[in-house]
């Protein structure tokens, strides 16, 4: 039997008729809400899920999990907390080479068979339960989620998701990539239990997603009960890099994690919950750790974004993936808090089984704890994929992408590079062909939309995502959905002055070292830089606190100056940048300030298709891309 729910409501104005739910006080805690009129109510009137078919109980009479029947509670209780992270719409499988592995299909029936054993009773005298988390990420743009968008609501991800039967769901930044009215039609396609979480998130002032933190869909933490009486606290927290990554536009981001989480515990402390699971996107491990020992309360932490593999001896991992151990599962905080994470994509299942005392104290970690693959039948370990969710999702996106896949559009005479390492590093060719699609589009498109034609091009490293090297030959429609997912616009930012684009460009090499996604590839303009020199730093609030010394010269492609020697030069003309909104807008933090800016109504993705087509004829030329570059880009 499914857990109950008591949900925790995010921060909202009032609505409606002075109506305010989970109302806080100045401290920011928040009192359990049931989803009904009255917003001071303690006791909840909730949905649970028994065989498929939705039953209502009153609060104040729980159902045992594992036995269906109301009991008292036992002295113990084992908690398997089944988990994953950044499934990132790859629904299909877990990528090239990897078609026997992944798959959202095997993923769900994975997650039944363990939640079955999980909950099974073990004659023990311990009371056995289990809830299945996820830690953001949840969607992801691409070809897989550009059909969803043509199908229109539920998208194939949420149909997929919803049979998982989550019992919570942190946001991840890239549930806000196509904006909150997107997410919200997301979430609006669950049937579920599901509660999607973020303590340090206030979406008040964005009406799609409040009606769904009205509804108690959208919540700072739920309360889980589970196994008769005991109760599991979920609380959710979100990077507080969220507006400069993605497009929450006016979803309010605490930017202080820790006391936003500690007040949302603190709160379900006060309320007599003493078992509190984390689930976090902050985008790595290493975020993850250092939040732990700011915190109290919290006895098991499960992180998102970051893609780090943890494993122990003997774990059964993907081809590859044996050299990419980040350390063991779980790792351990400062403070003894257990961490995990996964690797997204569907690839795995995180089980980690904890025993609580009386008290609620984590006393002990089982054995079993650990990744759990996610196999096809061809592995001794496989399962066969859940054959509803393969004919409802699987079955139309493979019919779908056979079309893009067919459709071929030209053929390259090199290798092209976007793996992620490459992009958000040096110059590469596929980069350069898309900072020169950019260009072409609006240079082309100018005229039409009353804007200045541009000297210029930028594309961030972040928006290319393919992630691989596409070999010579056939390029289909498809691969540049790979390239470029995203609902980003070509964009033309007017008369940027040269301080100005030194900024600019100070900004894209400011984190080079970590691989970050504002690096730039670019058109119309050579650029040197020093990665040893000192960065472009901001602090939290976005705030410039070192202007950075990396940029060295800047030189247009008819020779004029723009900088050198790291000075901008005396007479240097101003410049008009063919990018995207992303961008234009401030995204990945770069400083186009109050510049003005048109968009042209053409998606990136739709531009380089043009390029490709029209401007190139269908030949991507080695003369014209070779590999490695041509030089756009010096690093000293």
């Amino acid at each position: 039997m499914r857990p109950t729910l008591h949900t925790h409501f995010p921060l909202l104005s009032a609505i409606g008729l002075g109506l305010c739910l989970g109302a806080c006080g100045d401290d920011g805690a928040a009192t359990e809400t049931s989803a009904t009129a009255d917003p001071t109510a303690t006791s909840s009137t909730t949905g649970t899920t028994t065989g498929g078919e939705s039953t209502t109980e009153t609060s104040g009479e729980t159902s045992d999990s594992t036995s269906g029947t109301t009991t008292g509670e036992a002295e113990l209780l084992r908690l398997t907390i089944l988990h994953n992270n950044d499934g990132e719409s790859q629904l299909l499988d877990a990528g090239a080479d990897l078609e026997g592995f992944g798959g959202v299909d095997r993923f769900v029936a994975k997650i039944g068979e363990l939640r079955e054993a999980a909950e099974a009773d073990g004659g023990d005298g311990i009371a056995h339960a289990a809830v299945v988390l996820s830690s953001g990420d949840n969607f992801l743009a691409g070809p897989e989620f550009s059909v969803s968008l043509k199908k229109g609501p539920p998208f194939y991800d949420a149909i997929a998701l919803d049979a998982v039967g989550y019992d919570a769901i942190c946001l991840g930044n890239h549930d806000f990539d196509f904006g909150p009215e997107t997410l919200a039609d997301f979430i609006g396609g669950f049937d579920g239990d599901a509660v999607f979480l973020s303590a340090n998130l206030d979406v008040s002032q964005e009406p799609a997603l409040a009606l769904l933190a009205d509804a108690g869909k959208i919540a700072r933490s739920v309360v889980v009960d589970v196994a008769g009486s005991h109760q599991v606290g979920i609380v959710g927290a979100t990077t507080p890099m969220l507006p400069f990554i993605s497009s929450p536009r006016d979803v309010v981001v605490d930017s202080d994690v820790a006391a936003a989480i500690q007040a949302e515990v603190d709160a379900l402390e006060a309320d007599g919950v003493d078992k509190i699971i984390l689930i976090s996107h902050l985008q790595s491990l290493a975020e993850d750790l250092e939040l732990a020992p700011l915190l109290s309360g919290v006895d098991v932490m499960i992180a998102g974004g970051g893609d780090e593999v943890l494993a122990n001896e003997g774990d059964l991992l993907l081809p590859g993936d044996e050299e990419a151990i980040y350390g063991p599962y779980p790792l351990t905080a400062d403070n003894g808090v257990p961490i995990v994470t996964t690797k997204g994509n569907y690839r795995y299942v995180g089980r980690l089984v904890v025993d609580f005392d009386s008290a609620g104290e984590l006393v002990a970690i089982a054995d079993d704890s650990g990744m759990v693959r996610v196999a096809g039948e061809s592995e001794a370990d496989g399962i066969a994929g859940d054959p509803a969710i393969h004919a409802a999702v699987i079955e139309p996106l493979l019919e779908a992408l056979g079309a893009l896949a067919a459709n071929v559009i030209a053929t390259s005479e090199v290798v092209l590079d976007g793996k992620k390492s490459a992009v958000r590093t040096a110059e590469t060719n596929q980069g350069n062909l898309i900072a020169d699609a950019l260009l072409w589009q609006a240079s082309a498109l100018a005229g039409e939309y009353g804007a200045k034609a541009p000297t210029i091009a930028l594309q961030n490293g972040g928006g290319i995502r393919n992630d691989s090297e596409l070999d010579p030959g056939d390029i289909s429609e498809l691969d540049t959905f790979d390239m470029l997912p995203f609902p980003n616009f070509v964009t033309i930012v007017e008369d940027v002055p040269p301080a100005q684009l030194k900024e600019i460009l100070e900004n894209a090499v400011s984190n080079v070292e970590n691989s970050d996604g504002r690096f730039a590839q670019v058109a119309g303009f050579t650029l040197t830089y020093d990665p040893g020199a000192a960065a472009r730093e901001l602090d939290d609030e976005g705030n410039v606190i070192a202007e950075g010394e990396r940029v060295i010269d800047v030189i247009l492609d008819d020779d004029t100056a723009i900088i050198l020697g790291g000075a901008v030069e005396g007479g240097a003309p101003d410049v008009n940048v063919a990018t995207i909104d992303f961008l234009a807008r401030g995204g990945d933090q770069y400083p186009y300030g109050d510049a003005p800016w048109t968009t042209l109504g053409v998606s990136y993705q739709q531009a380089l298709f043009n390029y490709i087509v029209d401007a190139l004829a269908g030949v991507i030329s080695a003369a014209d891309y070779p590999e490695g570059g041509e030089g756009r880009i010096s690093a000293l």
